[in-house]
């Protein structure tokens, strides 16, 4: 893989990028060389905002306190929230979220090894309380509570998560993706399935922080890895690949940027700077 530094924007004021797989090193690590990158970026005045699959609280648990004002966006683009404050929520229809549980439920009375993950803006609530199942949702779901029955639950949903132990992308993701539905069904990493209403995506969520602090997309920088940064890459000029994403976003990005696993966002969005210095 090439771990040689893409072209890069002369003006810079949001950096939008993916945790998992792109940011993230292969161990789920943030790189210890982002928390410097983030004070200049804060000097300079240029917005910092991670984009991801996991839950607003545990995006503001993970950066909130290195960048004051941080504006998260989560649950795939669901929920754009602020420290202490939920900015915008794209709610799931109920009779959305039953379906998809039931059809869940269907699979492992058929031998499939999951787990379903209910999702409101602020809290995720799980059946499953295995330690095994609870050890992949924690990482993404900092704010959790393992719950009786998840029929049972009366909140604002904004997206439904699926795990796959075996893999979503074979038996479990054609399934869901099959039932009749008015909604988003996105394959966000390889055991990894989300339900989310029609037409929420990071995409919209982009747009709607651009338009909030009025930025361009010739002022933006993207990165992302996996299926569910596909729509995001088309709100920036500057969009990213990191060079071990899946070949659709290596297809749809303009540019390549190092591996997740080389620190790629960090060393481009550096270039960034130091060629604006």
């Amino acid at each position: 893989m090439s771990s040689l530094i893409p072209p890069v924007p002369a003006d810079l004021r949001l950096v939008v990028t993916d945790l998992d797989g792109t940011l993230l090193d292969d161990a789920k690590r943030i790189p210890d060389e982002l928390w410097p990158l983030l004070d200049e970026l804060g000097r300079r005045g240029i917005v910092f905002s991670p984009a991801s699959g996991r839950q607003a609280a545990t995006l503001l648990h993970q950066f909130g306190e290195a960048v004051p004002g941080l504006i998260v966006i989560a649950e795939n683009g669901a929920v754009v929230a602020r420290q202490g404050e939920i900015l915008r929520t794209q709610p799931l229809a109920t009779d959305t979220a039953r379906a998809v549980l039931a059809r869940a439920r269907e699979l492992q009375s058929q031998g499939a090894d999951l787990g379903v993950v209910l999702c409101s803006p602020e809290i995720a609530y799980v059946e499953r309380s295995d330690e095994r199942f609870l050890e992949q949702i924690r990482p993404y779901y900092f704010a959790n509570s393992v719950v009786d029955d998840l029929d049972a639950i009366d909140a604002e949903l904004v997206k439904v998560a699926v795990y796959d132990f075996a893999g979503i992308e074979e038996r479990t993701a054609p399934s869901i993706s099959a039932l009749t539905i008015d909604a988003e069904v996105v394959v966000s990493g390889q055991h990894w399935l989300d339900v989310m209403t029609r037409g929420v995506d990071k995409a919209e969520a982009v747009r709607a922080v651009q338009r909030r602090l009025g930025i361009r997309p010739a002022e933006t920088m993207v990165f992302g890895d996996y299926l569910n940064d596909l729509g995001m890459l088309g709100t920036a000029d500057w969009s990213y690949a990191v060079a071990n994403a899946h070949q659709t976003i290596l297809d749809a990005a303009r540019f390549v940027a190092p591996s997740n696993s080389d620190n790629g966002v960090v060393r481009t969005v550096r270039a960034a700077l130091d060629a604006n210095s």
